[in-house]
Formats: C-alpha cells, structure tokens, sequence
C-alpha cells in the first residue's frame, strides 16, 4: 500500500504539539527522530528527553488531500506548520525489509546469533536462535555483545545463572546453550517475559530450565553467575540485591554503562566485588569480576 510521509523540522518544545496536530489530522503513525545528531544516552529518572532539533514525521494514507491536511493540523496549532515538507514513501515489502536489516553476529569463537529466518553460517558451532522482537536484547547492541562475547569465554558447565532485566532473554539463553544447567530471567516488562520464554522455546530449551518473573515475584537465591545488562543509574540503585543474588566466588557481568560511567558503578559493587579489566566498545563498558565476601 501507498503511503505519504508529511515531515516537519522543530525544536523540542514544539515537538509533542505537532505530534498531536499530526495525529489530529489523521496520521496513521507519527515518529520523532535526531534531526542534528545528537546523542541522548540515558535519561534521568522520570525523564522523557527529546532532540533540541526534532523531525517529527506523521504517515498518511497515499489518498489524502495534502493541502486540507496541512490545513487541519494547522487548525489545532492555530499557526501554519513549520518547515513542513511531503515525501512519497517507497511502497515495498516493509516487513521483509525490515528483516534483511538483522544478520548472524559472531559473539565469540563458538558462538553466534542468528536471526530465525537465516540459516547458521557455522552450523557446529552454538547458535542462539532468535527472533529480534519488542523486547531488548538482539545482540546488535554494544553492550549485549560484549555480555556475549564475556559469555563465550567464561566456563559455565552446570553452573546456574540470572539474566536480570532479560529482555528477549539473550543472556540467560546463551548462558544455557553454552552449558549452565539452568538460568533464571526477570524484567519490569511483561512483554520482555514473553519475549524470552518464546526465544527460549525457539531454542530447544525446556521451559523449566528458564523460569521467568516479574521482580517482586523472583525467587531470592544466589546464583553462580548473575548477568545484569540494564543502565548505569539502576546499577548503582541495585547493587546490594545484584551482590547478594550472587553467591559468594560466582562471577558478575554488568553492561549497559557509558565509560564515563564505569567508575561510579564500580564504586557501589566494590566493597565485595574484585573487578576484572574492564572492556569496552563502541564508547559502552562491561564491567565483570567474582564476589569474594
């Protein structure tokens, strides 16, 4: 199906007013993207940070009058739209268009991620299946892939482990195709719990081996391996629970840290926690180490 794009260049305050204009004069979708390359990290609690150069672009049915919907959404504006512009969108198979955009990562020597739809370029080698879906964790991102490139090189043979704030449950499901006897996952999003029992599913692994909760329902025992890929803030906020879900000589993976940030979040985990060298990628820190008391 045809579609057209109306596009609109603002500043941050304007933002959320002409995505409701848009919306008002029927976009089917409206989405706000860096229009000046600007990085926005990490947001502060209760933040919702937008660009200070802002592309708001609504879509619209390829049959609409342009004219009468500028016209409407200036009428919610009460003001003409800024540096508006129409585009035709190209009319293709967005779907798979959006799945050729995901190939195999090789994480380690013997291990990859291979979307569903493609075929293992190292059939022998361990090959987690999945599925890139609502829930984070596709193992395109930095700090995923240096989780899994830590995974590839740890022994895990009948260890347990705990992929907390699991997303698609990347981590506790490398964990167990690497050869952990068992991996517990737990994630404030409900869809990221059943994101990871599918993809765990879509692995051969047997539900039970991969339990899955909301935080306030997570079993409270220490596991050998704890796998924290969230952000620096929480970290830090939740680093008395992290040490103690570890058990004492297990090992701990902390990712989702800037490298400006690595030495605030070492701080709070190292009164019981002797750190490895750090590594880094693309700017992002994974800090890993063993609980000694």
């Amino acid at each position: 199906m045809p579609w057209l794009q109306l596009r609109v260049d603002t500043d941050r305050a304007q933002a959320d007013k002409i995505e409701n204009a848009l919306l008002f004069a029927g976009a089917v979708s409206v989405t706000l993207q860096d229009n000046a390359d600007q990085p926005i990290l990490e947001p502060g609690l209760g933040e919702v940070p937008l660009w200070d150069q802002t592309r708001v672009t609504g879509l619209f049915d390829a049959e609409v009058d342009t004219a009468v919907t500028e016209a409407k959404a200036a009428s919610y504006l009460c003001e003409l739209l800024p540096n508006a512009r129409w585009d035709q969108l190209e009319d293709k198979d967005w779907e798979r268009e959006w799945m050729s955009h995901y190939k195999p990562i090789q994480c380690g020597d013997n291990l990859w991620i291979c979307p569903s739809w493609c075929e293992p370029p190292q059939p022998e080698a361990v090959n987690l299946l999945l599925d890139p879906g609502l829930a984070f964790g596709t193992g395109t991102h930095p700090t995923t892939y240096l989780c899994l490139r830590w995974l590839a090189q740890e022994p895990l043979q009948d260890k347990s482990a705990i992929d907390f704030g699991c997303g698609s449950g990347i981590l506790g499901i490398g964990a167990l195709l690497l050869g952990a006897k068992c991996a517990m996952g737990t994630d404030i999003d409900p869809q990221a719990l059943i994101a990871s029992r599918d993809n765990a599913v879509r692995n051969g692994i047997d539900p039970q081996r991969f339990p899955v909760y909301l935080p306030k329902q997570m079993p409270q025992e220490a596991a050998d391996l704890m796998l924290a890929n969230i952000l620096a803030g929480p970290l830090v906020e939740l680093s008395k629970q992290l040490i103690a879900l570890t058990k004492i000589g297990g090992r701990i993976c902390l990712s989702g840290i800037l490298a400006s940030q690595a030495e605030q979040v070492k701080t709070a985990y190292s009164d019981q926690i002797d750190f490895d060298e750090d590594a880094e990628h693309e700017g992002w820190v994974r800090l890993s180490g063993t609980r000694i008391r």
